[in-house]
């Protein structure tokens, strides 16, 4: 496994702009922002990746706020190691967009046409709704096709299920400028 370090939640954040991620491991008491708030922005920017929250000072209510906010599992310190380590290798392989997108993340705009496709939308309604030209939405359209390495919608819509992209939830003001957002925290196995 490669690891990288980062001395805080902002350095992650470029960090992750900057190169692919299949897992992100974060504790929660950290300088600046805390684990729980990069697992929001994480979640908000790249909703794909999974995030293992660590903690010190494991609380209910710390864990609840973790899980609600997309993580895949919650552990407290002290770590033992081989369960440390086990649980990292289960996560990594397991089938996320991690692999699907094989280091590629979807720009802003493909996740906004990815987000009217699933509503059912045709290139012509998204391109309205949007305030592009419909060629510029087939072109997104097009990206994310092969992003997400589907041939057809049916295909788009199982990776799109696959990845828990179905279902999240969004306001009318963030219909525009908004990334995706998971409707609800998934249940973590075990």
């Amino acid at each position: 496994m490669t690891v990288r370090c980062f001395s805080g939640a902002d350095d992650c954040l470029a960090g992750l702009e900057a190169d692919s991620c299949d897992l992100l491991i974060t504790d929660v008491k950290m300088p600046g922002k805390d684990g729980v708030e990069l697992l929001t922005e994480v979640k908000r920017r790249l909703p794909w990746l999974p995030v293992l929250v660590i903690t010190g000072f494991g609380d209910v209510p710390i864990a609840v706020k973790a899980m609600k906010a997309g993580a895949v599992d919650f552990i407290e310190k002290p770590l033992d190691r081989d369960s440390f380590l086990e649980m990292v290798s289960i996560l990594l392989a397991r089938d996320t967009a991690g692999s699907v997108l094989q280091g590629r993340s979807l720009t802003r705009m493909e996740i906004k046409v990815l987000r009217h496709v699933l509503d059912g939308r045709n290139n012509r309604e998204i391109a309205e709704t949007l305030h592009r030209s419909c060629r510029t939405v087939e072109v997104h359209r097009r990206h994310v096709m092969q992003k997400l390495c589907a041939k057809n919608v049916v295909e788009l819509l199982r990776q799109a299920a696959r990845l828990r992209l179905l279902g999240f939830d969004r306001s009318p003001a963030e219909e525009h400028a908004a990334p995706l957002k998971p409707a609800r925290a998934e249940r973590s196995p075990g």
